[in-house]
């Protein structure tokens, strides 16, 4: 799963997520990708799952990029126990996605096999998505 080496700090605050998304809201390396439309935590585990769903229809075919990281640890305290005597131990680490943020991108196979395969990864992820294309693709490449 995705996490990273290493963290500046081991539990930080949960902070905002007020804007739309400003970096990563174009398709950058292929023709076809997923895009939020709401903003969410995805963990690392729910990034896995889309990105394993993708790969298995579009049969190990073409390429598929993964344009966001989980860098962020989530904290959790363990159950039954009683409030204060400090932050919780980090359990996971998931991405923050704002709207407009482009999550996956696919190249190398035909329209309908990559509009069904990001549907596919798409249904795992906990945000709603849309399909775009990029704009100057055409079915001849």
């Amino acid at each position: 799963m995705l996490q990273p080496k290493k963290t500046k700090y081991r539990r930080p605050q949960k902070g905002r997520m007020k804007s739309i998304t400003k970096r990563g809201a174009e398709i950058a390396f292929g023709s076809f990708a997923i895009k939020t439309l709401e903003e969410h935590w995805l963990s690392a585990r729910q990034i896995e799952a889309a990105r394993q769903a993708i790969t298995r229809y579009m049969k190990r075919e073409g390429q598929l990029w993964i344009r966001v990281f989980p860098d962020k640890p989530v904290t959790r305290k363990p159950l039954d126990v009683r409030m204060g005597k400090g932050k919780g131990t980090p359990e996971f680490f998931a991405a923050r996605i704002s709207p407009g943020r482009i999550l996956f991108e696919a190249d190398g196979v035909p329209y309908a096999v990559a509009k069904e395969a990001l549907r596919l990864g798409a249904q795992k992820l906990p945000v709603a998505t849309k399909f775009v294309v990029r704009r100057d693709y055409s079915e001849e490449n």
